[in-house]
């Protein structure tokens, strides 16, 4: 199969390790076993214990118990048999858009967003409709646009909310809206939610899993929990056709999920209040250090995220974003990502979930590069 590179994660592959201030980091700032078991009050040493008595199996094909009562906590109307564990996000959506589309399809993606949701079912064969969202609009979809998009034809539109890298914030009735237009075309609704539940306001972040009966959602354990070491996603769906669709697929290239990946996200998902209350605290506090940051900052601007980790930040200066980029990575270790990577020129993805130093030394890294443009 061919497909398009990966833009943003050939870039991060190539920096990441060799960043002085990582402020690309799309994950609340990660935490270790011990701490997990710190914030979580489980015991450590019986966890252990128990774990290290189990003959490693495939496990619990479908996924643990706990696991799948842990994440149905995160949806309203979600039953455990509606969820299909994967390997992270990623896998999550890829093995959504093999089990449902084919040749010839039509899928409405939107851009920016996570390059998957375009670059896939392209490199399947599917006829893929762009929406682009605009700056000037908050990068909220324009629903005339997608009206006009959507055809009796399309099998999938596919969203991302929160919107990685622009933090915009779909509401209810904005998702309600999208939802009325999938139906009328009895469409797939594919929305990426790795980042759903870190907001900036204790409002309830509603998915399309609930909203939708051909809803499908896709979260993982990295963004939200802290845990990307796992490599622990699902797929949540109240679509039986689908459902069957996606354990029929698991078959092939899946099979099941690491007992130890279940076992640790059950953990923290038994606690996901606790977890929560730690991530949504810290990018709050975070985005108030970025947003000082590019107020007192003439050559930069943004528009406020409303929920996620990540942001787009455009600079006043002539030069492409991957120069700007590896010029201040190479000068300054400060790394970010540059804004081609998803197809928006002269700006920088920052990553402001990372400890509160990194963020302020990357931040001053960042300005004193942009002094020597100046």
């Amino acid at each position: 199969m061919n497909i398009e590179p990966f833009a943003v994660e050939e870039w991060m592959n190539e920096h990441e390790v060799g960043a002085r201030f990582n402020i690309a980091e799309t994950c609340v700032d990660s935490v270790s076993l011990d701490e997990l078991f710190a914030l979580t009050g489980e015991d450590k040493a019986q966890f252990l214990t128990d774990f290290c008595a189990k003959r490693l199996t495939y496990g619990d094909i479908v996924g643990s118990d706990a696991l799948r009562s842990g994440i149905c906590k995160l949806y309203k109307t979600v039953q455990p048999r509606q969820v299909v564990p994967t390997h992270g996000a990623a896998g999550a959506n890829h093995h959504v858009f093999c089990s449902l589309i084919s040749a010839g399809d039509r899928v409405v993606s939107i851009m920016p967003t996570y390059q998957q949701l375009y670059s896939i079912p392209e490199a399947i064969g599917a006829e893929v409709a762009i929406m682009h969202l605009k700056q000037e609009n908050d990068y909220l979809p324009d629903l005339e646009e997608l009206k006009a998009l959507v055809t009796p034809e399309t099998k999938m539109i596919c969203i991302n909310n929160p919107n990685n890298p622009t933090g915009a914030l779909m509401s209810e009735t904005q998702l309600q809206q999208i939802v009325d237009i999938a139906r009328s075309v009895d469409a797939y609704i594919l929305c990426d939610e790795v980042y759903r539940h870190l907001t900036q306001t204790d409002d309830w972040c509603p998915s399309i899993a609930d909203l939708y009966e051909k809803g499908i959602s896709v979260s993982s354990m990295s963004k939200v929990f802290s845990l990307a070491g796992l490599r622990m996603g699902w797929i949540a769906t109240r679509d039986e056709t689908a459902r069957e669709a996606f354990l029929s697929h698991r078959d092939y290239n899946l099979i099941s999920c690491g007992m130890f990946d279940d076992a640790v996200a059950s953990i923290a998902l038994a606690h996901s209040d606790r977890m929560l209350k730690r991530n949504q605290t810290i990018v709050r506090e975070n985005l108030s250090i970025l947003d000082m940051w590019v107020a007192s900052h003439k050559h930069f601007y943004y528009t406020k995220p409303k929920a996620g980790t990540t942001v787009l930040v455009y600079y006043d200066f002539d030069m492409p974003s991957y120069e700007f980029c590896k010029e201040m990575y190479h000068r300054t270790g400060a790394f970010v990502t540059p804004g081609d990577c998803f197809r928006q020129p002269h700006s920088v993805r920052i990553g402001y979930a990372c400890d509160k130093q990194t963020l302020r030394d990357g931040l001053a890294a960042l300005a004193a590069f942009a002094d020597t443009l100046a």
